[in-house]
Formats: structure tokens, C-alpha cells, sequence
């Protein structure tokens, strides 16, 4: 006679970080589906309706012509005053809370440097592999962008830094963290949950020009943490506790 108690821990030993991560990659795979049209439409747009391609240009010289500020101030609308914003609206009923305005100066800097670092890989890219669309220098940027920048630093940034302000700003606490163990049970699942959703992200975005790489980037964020702020808030809401969590692109699901 089988075990239950057994079994329960076979199973528990079975759920890798890689297959938490697929898990979390299959829940998240309608607004993904969503969003990944939405940027091919966009890329489909540039290359073959004029007016659409004017409009993107347009962003593109906004873009160049204000630099790093845009950078830094889209970052925060997308990063931290969006999901504030929309959890304050939908999930408060207009009523903003102290917790808001703390999320808000934690994620302002934390997605400004995050943005900053972004377009920095992006100019990066373009000098070191080429500027030019073709399948192997696109590919290439993929690969650098996902499976190097993605693992090395991204990943744990987001997965400790948003560690660090859990728990209470206490380097003591987070130390402990700060291990591999910790960085393959949270990381990874990260990691496989976002490369399904942004590798196909990234290739349309590398199939732009370079002016318009970050500006289509932000707004492929903007619509992704609209989405998981959505479905992370309605999955608390009905566990009876409203949180205003952080997404950590896209580790947030609606398991």
C-alpha cells in the first residue's frame, strides 16, 4: 500500500525550480499571448504601414533628443507609478494608502537604475554586435540579453533587491539569502517563466531600430505589469489580503 505521506514528499522533491518556473510560464501564458501580439502588430506596423512607422519615428526622436531623462522618467511611470496607480484605482477603491507611497519610493529609484542599466545594454549591443537587422545579430542580442544579462544580474537584482525591502531593509536578514540555494529555488523559476515571455518579446524589439528599442520595451513593461499587477491582485484578493507586490518580470502569476 502506497504511502500518501510518501508520495506527497516525492512530489514535493519533483517540483523543481525549472518546472515551478514552467508552471508559472503556463499560467502566465494568456496575457503574454496578448502582449506578444500587441508588439508584433507594432513591428508589423513600422516595417509595412507608413503612418504607423511616422508615428514610431516620432518616439524614436523623442527619444534621442531627451536622452537619458526619458529613460529614467519612464522607468519610474512604468516601474512604480503604474502599478500604484492601477492597484489604488481598481483594488482601493480611490483611496490611496501610506503602503502606496512607500512601494513608490522604493520602486522609483529601484526601475530608474533598472531602466538606465536597460538602455545601457541596448547602445552596448548595438556598437559591440552590429545595428543592423539580421537574423544572426538579433539572435546574438537575444542570447547575450537573456542568457547572460538575464542570469548574471537582472534576475538576482530583482529577486533580492525586492528581498531586501520584504524584509524591512535588513542587510542582516538578506545576507543569509545570498546563496546559491536561494538564487536556484527563486531565481530560476524567474528565469524559465521569462524566457517564455521575453525571448519572442525580444526579437521583435531587436527588429527595431536602435532609437526605438527602449521606448517599445517600456511600453511591452508598461502592458505587462498592468497585467500581472491584475492578476497578483485579484489572487490576493481572494485569499482575503490585498498586497501591492512588486513584478518581478514576470515571477508574479495567478497560481
Amino acid at each position: 500500500m502506497t504511502n500518501p505521506h510518501a508520495s506527497f514528499a516525492r512530489m514535493s522533491r519533483e517540483r523543481t525550480p525549472w518546472l515551478i518556473g514552467w508552471e508559472a510560464a503556463k499560467a502566465n501564458a494568456a496575457p503574454a499571448f496578448v502582449l506578444q501580439a500587441i508588439m508584433l502588430t507594432l513591428l508589423l506596423a513600422y516595417y509595412f504601414h507608413p503612418p504607423s512607422a511616422a508615428l514610431l519615428n516620432t518616439l524614436a526622436n523623442y527619444k534621442q533628443q531627451h536622452g537619458l531623462a526619458f529613460v529614467l522618467i519612464a522607468s519610474v511611470i512604468v516601474g512604480a507609478a503604474l502599478p500604484e496607480l492601477f492597484v489604488i484605482i481598481f483594488f482601493q477603491h480611490g483611496r490611496p494608502r501610506i503602503e502606496n507611497g512607500r512601494n513608490f519610493i522604493f520602486n522609483a529609484p529601484f526601475w530608474a537604475f533598472d531602466g538606465f542599466l536597460v538602455n545601457l545594454m541596448y547602445r552596448m549591443l548595438a556598437r559591440s554586435v552590429g545595428d543592423r537587422v539580421s537574423l544572426s545579430i538579433v539572435a546574438a542580442k537575444i542570447v547575450i540579453d537573456q542568457f547572460g544579462y538575464n542570469p548574471f544580474f537582472a534576475a538576482p537584482y530583482g529577486i533580492w533587491g525586492y528581498a531586501w525591502k520584504n524584509y524591512g531593509y535588513s542587510w542582516s536578514k538578506l545576507r543569509p539569502l545570498l546563496t546559491w540555494k536561494y538564487y536556484r529555488a527563486h531565481a530560476l523559476p524567474v528565469l524559465v517563466a521569462t524566457w517564455a515571455v521575453w525571448v519572442p518579446l525580444m526579437a521583435i524589439i531587436y527588429s527595431l531600430p536602435l532609437a526605438l528599442q527602449f521606448p517599445l520595451f517600456a511600453l511591452a513593461l508598461a502592458f505587462w505589469v498592468l497585467m500581472m499587477t491584475y492578476m497578483t491582485n485579484r489572487f490576493a484578493e481572494r485569499r482575503g489580503t490585498l498586497i501591492t507586490t512588486p513584478v518581478e518580470i514576470p515571477a508574479q502569476t495567478a497560481k
